[in-house]
């Protein structure tokens, strides 16, 4: 008996490979969280559907902190499958679970899929030219968090591109868009000064990676804070040097400025 951790791709239930759909069949239990990611073009309803199997919704505090109960007791005597959005193994929280299985003397397998860190080769940028990434998180009461614009500035002073996860508040409904994120760090900005992201920073927005038709879009925070990206989910990059490859890939394919053809 064991546990199978599943990605489900990027965008609909189409995204799961034939194996991970295949292994899902054959459980007996399916769990699946969303809290991590968005599945912006399908529903729980429609990955049931094709499975065929009735696949049970946990949230935050089920993963984190109830997962041995609620999922692992299961994996005993049980296959079980644990569904996620993209690739199971790129949110660090999974990385916890399997450990967490291996420690309870618990099988563990693991089925890829695509995930944002292959998906943002559609932008043109070098993947080999991402420099650590961050999460633009929406600043609390008492919590305004500022490490994703150190990111930023640190992968600019070595001339690499950052990937920008931006926060999402699932059991609120609530996912933040690039402008939002935009907004936020120009505060950050005034409040540290330190010039990694101004209005005249260039930004790419990717939203609904994994469709067909993905919105790409390149240009000054000055003029993309006010563009309209359609639904979530969004992810943001700020790039670093700039090959002449990569910014006549910007240019051709998310409308940049031709200037940046210069810089390159």
């Amino acid at each position: 008996m064991a546990i199978y951790f599943i990605g489900l791709g990027l965008y609909d239930e189409r995204d799961i490979t034939l194996k991970g759909l295949e292994i899902a069949r054959k459980c007996d239990l399916l769990f699946a969280e969303f809290y991590t990611s968005l599945l912006a073009g399908t529903t729980i309803e429609k990955i049931q559907e094709q499975v065929g199997k009735p696949i049970k919704r946990l949230n935050r505090e089920d993963v984190e902190l109830n997962f041995e109960r609620i999922v692992l007791k299961e994996a005993k005597d049980k296959d079980v499958a644990f569904l996620t959005a993209g690739d199971p193994m790129v949110a660090t929280t999974h990385s916890d679970l399997r450990i967490r299985a291996k420690q309870m003397g618990i099988e563990s397998y693991v089925v890829h899929a695509p995930s944002i860190y292959s998906a943002i080769a559609i932008t043109g940028l070098h993947i080999y030219k991402f420099g650590k990434s961050a999460t633009v998180a929406y600043p609390e009461k008492n919590w305004f968090p500022t490490s994703h614009y150190d990111v930023i500035r640190e992968n600019k002073e070595r001339g690499l591109h950052t990937m920008l996860f931006l926060d999402i508040k699932a059991d609120q409904g609530r996912y933040m868009t690039a402008n939002e994120a935009m907004e936020i760090l120009l505060q950050v900005e005034e409040m540290k000064g330190e010039r990694a992201f101004t209005e005249d920073t260039l930004v790419v927005v990717l939203a609904r990676a994994g469709s067909l038709n993905p919105t790409l879009k390149a240009g000054y925070v000055k003029d993309m804070v006010k563009e309209d990206f359609g639904r979530q989910p969004h992810v943001m990059v700020v790039p670093g040097r700039l090959h002449i490859v990569e910014a006549e890939y910007l240019v051709e394919f998310a409308g940049a400025p031709k200037e940046i053809l210069d810089e390159a």
